[in-house]
C-alpha cells in the first residue's frame, strides 16, 4: 500500500486538497475560490454545488500536481469549516436551499426567543455552546421552516442534512454514507457532548427530525470510500475534523493544558482540557477536541470573530497597504506616543463577549494619526482578543498548566514576526510558530494516515513537530498594564449594552 495521504480541507472561501508523503511533508496542491452570497445583510450563503466542484476539481490538480492516481493514495482525511449547513434530497442529493455559512446571523432573533424562554442554559449543559446564530442547529431549523414543505418532507425520511464533511462524503460515497465526525455534531446545538449523542430534547426544540441527521463516527474511523468513477479507483475515507479541531491535531496539542490559535479571517483559540468536560463561567465554549477509539477529549474554544478580516479592511477598505503581508512593516513604523485603540467589531464581537449587535469603533485619534497608526492599531487588536481569550481560560481551566501557557499559533497572519512579537507581548507569554503552517491539512491527514496504519501514533507523531521560531515577552509589565486598561476601556464604550 501507498504511504501517500489526501487531505481535503474545505474552506469558507475556497477549497484546497493536499497530498502528503509517508513522511508526512506536502508535496501538491490544489486550490479553487468559489462564490460567495450575500442575500440581505447579514446572511452568508454558499452554493453547495459550487463547493462540491472546488473539491472535485482540487482533488485531480493535486493528484497531477503529485504525478499520482487514485490508486497511490491510502486515505482521504477531510476537515471543513465547522457550522455551515446544508439540506438536501436523499434520492437525488440535489440540495433544497443554499448552505446556509457560519457566518450567517439570520437566525439571530429565534436565537433571542429562545434565551427568552430560559432554554440557553439547557443549550449550554449539554452541548457547550451558548444560544448565538454561529451554530448550526438554529440555521437548520430556519430552512425547514422557509423551503416549502421541507419540515413535512424530513419527517417522512426524504431529507438529509449535515454540516460540510457530511455533504461531501455522501456525494463521495455515491450516497452510501450518512455520517460525520464527534467535533462537527458538536458544533451543531444538537448534540449532547457528554452522552456523544443527538439530544432529544434539544431536537424537540428546534423541531429538527432525527432522522435528517447522520451517523455520528469517532475523528478517525471509516467513513466510507470513494466511488470508483470520480477519481479512477476507490479510496477510503478515514479521518474527519472541523476545522479547528484539525488544527488542535496538527499542532499536536495532545495533552491538557496545551493551546493552539489559528489566526485567519478571525481567531479561534482552543485550549485541551482532556477527560475533563470544562463547564466555561467565562463565556467560553465547551466543545469535543477530538474523539479517537471511543474515548473523547475535549477542550475550551474562544472565537474572535474578525482578525485577518481587519489587515483585508486596511487593505480594500482603506487601502493604506498594498497587500496583507505589508501591515507588520507599516505598524512598525507608528509614532509610539499615540494609543490609538481598533475594536474590530464589524460583524459583532465573539468570545469572551458575544456581542451580536456591537460594530467596530476607533478610539484615540488625534491630527496626527495615519495609516502607520491604523495598522498598528489593527494588529493589537488581534493581541488584545487573544488575550481575553488566554485570560477567560486561565479562569476556567484551574490547573496550573494554564498559569505556562505556550500558544502554538498557525494561519495566514502568522507570517508576521511584528505580529506574534506584538501577541507574546500582550499574553506575557511565549508564541511558537511551527515549521509546518499547514496544520488544519496536517491534522486531518494524520487522522487518516494514523487509521489506515501509514503514519505514525499521536505519541510519535507529536515528536515531529518543528518549532520555526519562538516569540518571547520583552515588554515592561507597566506598560502591559497600560495598555490592556485602555483596550478594556474601548471595548467597555463599544459593546451594545452599555
Amino acid at each position: 500500500m501507498s504511504g501517500y495521504i489526501l487531505a481535503i480541507d474545505q474552506g469558507t472561501t475556497s477549497s484546497r486538497s493536499i497530498v502528503f508523503d509517508r513522511a508526512m511533508k506536502a508535496v501538491a496542491t490544489g486550490q479553487k475560490e468559489f462564490l460567495q452570497h450575500f442575500p440581505k445583510s447579514g446572511w452568508v450563503e454558499h452554493d453547495p454545488e459550487d463547493i462540491w466542484d472546488s473539491v472535485v476539481s482540487t482533488v485531480h490538480d493535486a493528484l497531477e500536481e503529485a504525478a499520482l492516481t487514485a490508486g497511490d493514495i491510502a486515505a482521504i482525511g477531510i476537515t471543513n469549516q465547522r457550522e455551515t449547513i446544508v439540506v438536501w434530497e436523499r434520492d437525488t442529493g440535489k440540495p433544497i436551499h443554499r448552505a446556509i455559512v457560519w457566518q450567517d446571523r439570520r437566525t439571530a432573533p429565534l436565537c433571542e426567543t429562545l434565551k427568552k424562554k430560559g432554554l440557553e442554559e439547557t443549550f449550554t449543559a449539554k452541548t457547550g455552546l451558548l444560544l448565538d446564530p454561529y451554530f448550526s442547529g438554529t440555521k437548520l431549523s430556519w430552512i425547514l421552516d422557509h423551503v416549502e414543505g421541507a419540515r413535512e418532507r424530513a419527517r417522512n425520511g426524504e431529507l438529509l442534512a449535515g454540516t460540510i464533511d457530511t455533504f461531501l462524503i455522501w456525494r463521495l460515497t455515491g450516497g452510501r454514507a450518512h455520517v460525520t465526525d464527534a467535533t462537527n455534531a458538536s458544533r451543531t446545538l444538537l448534540f449532547n457532548i457528554e452522552t456523544n449523542r443527538w439530544d432529544d430534547e434539544l431536537l424537540e426544540i428546534l423541531d429538527v427530525p432525527k432522522a435528517l441527521l447522520p451517523e455520528v463516527k469517532d475523528s478517525a474511523d471509516d467513513f466510507g470510500v470513494t466511488e470508483k468513477s470520480l477519481f479512477g479507483a476507490e479510496i477510503p475515507i478515514l479521518g474527519v475534523a472541523g476545522d479547528q479541531q484539525a488544527a488542535v491535531i496538527g499542532q499536536a496539542c495532545f495533552e491538557p493544558g496545551m493551546l493552539k490559535a489559528t489566526y485567519g479571517t478571525g481567531c479561534f483559540a482552543v485550549l485541551n482540557t482532556g477527560e475533563t468536560m470544562v463547564t466555561s463561567k467565562n463565556r467560553l465554549l465547551t466543545t469535543i477536541a477530538y474523539r479517537l477509539n471511543g474515548k473523547t477529549t475535549y477542550a475550551l474554544e474562544g472565537s474572535i470573530f474578525v482578525a485577518g478580516a481587519a489587515v483585508q479592511w486596511l487593505r480594500d477598505g482603506l487601502q493604506v497597504i498594498d497587500q496583507a503581508a505589508d501591515s507588520g512593516a507599516l505598524a512598525a513604523e507608528a509614532d509610539p506616543t499615540q494609543n490609538l485603540y481598533l475594536v474590530p467589531a464589524f460583524v459583532g464581537l465573539g468570545a469572551p463577549y458575544w456581542d451580536a449587535e456591537a460594530r467596530g469603533a476607533i478610539y484615540g485619534l488625534t491630527r496626527n494619526s495615519g495609516p502607520a497608526e491604523f495598522a498598528r492599531a489593527t494588529l493589537e487588536s488581534v493581541a488584545y482578543q487573544t488575550r481575553d481569550l488566554l485570560d477567560a481560560m486561565r479562569k476556567d481551566w484551574q490547573d496550573d498548566s494554564a498559569e505556562h501557557t505556550v500558544l502554538r499559533v498557525d494561519g495566514g497572519m502568522v507570517a508576521s514576526d511584528w505580529t506574534l512579537q506584538c501577541i507574546a507581548d500582550m499574553l506575557d507569554a511565549p508564541v511558537d510558530r511551527p515549521t509546518q503552517l499547514e496544520t488544519t491539512a496536517l491534522g486531518a491527514a494524520w487522522l487518516a494516515g494514523s487509521r489506515a496504519g501509514v503514519w505514525p501514533d499521536s505519541e510519535a507523531f507529536a515528536k515531529g513537530w518543528e518549532l520555526d521560531r519562538q516569540f518571547q515577552p520583552k515588554m515592561d509589565e507597566s506598560e502591559r498594564a497600560e495598555k490592556l486598561k485602555g483596550w478594556r476601556d474601548a471595548v467597555r464604550r463599544t459593546l451594545s449594552t452599555t
